[in-house]
């Protein structure tokens, strides 16, 4: 019996972390609607790392804005991608599943934006990097998992101790 006790509490802890970073990132966008000027650079560590709101109709980089429903549908598979390797890993490869969830909620946070402004709300500026926001930076997040799980644990056959 409490050998099903830490794969549920997993599974409830991935989902808690989902949940918060999705407010998290629909919390920090409504706050910079708010509260930024579009366009309008305000800085918080000098001039290397500034709050500018902009409003991204397309990709990374701002690539493809003239594509709107693209990036919808592409959120959305990857969105249900992540959804459904997630639950088929069920209490196996919890750093897989840890990429999965950083994943999933920044397809789903940017598809929010997308589905009720027609745009993306970003905010976060570093010199020398495009704007982003939270979402943005959960897929960053979960890329950079997701090449840590492939060099360290992908490949391998699945066991009970695997991370």
């Amino acid at each position: 019996m409490l050998g099903y006790a830490r794969p549920i509490m997993l599974q409830v802890l991935f989902v808690a972390l989902a949940g918060a970073l999705l407010a998290l990132d629909r919390i920090t966008k409504a706050w910079a609607s708010q509260t930024l000027a579009l366009g309008d650079p305000q800085p918080l560590v000098g001039n290397a790392i500034r709050l500018t709101r902009v409003h991204n109709t397309g990709g990374a980089f701002g690539i493809l804005a003239s594509s709107p429903a693209l990036f919808i549908a592409v959120s959305l598979v990857i969105a249900a991608l992540a959804v459904g390797a997630f639950v088929f890993l069920r209490g196996r490869r919890p750093l897989l599943r840890l990429a999965l969830v950083f994943v999933f909620v920044g397809a789903v946070g940017n598809v929010i934006d997308r589905l009720t402004l027609g745009y993306v709300v970003d905010f976060f500026e570093i010199v020398g990097f495009p704007v982003f926001n939270v979402a943005d930076s959960c897929v960053t997040v979960g890329a950079v998992l997701l090449v840590l799980y492939a060099l360290v644990g992908g490949g391998r056959p699945s066991t009970s101790r695997e991370s």
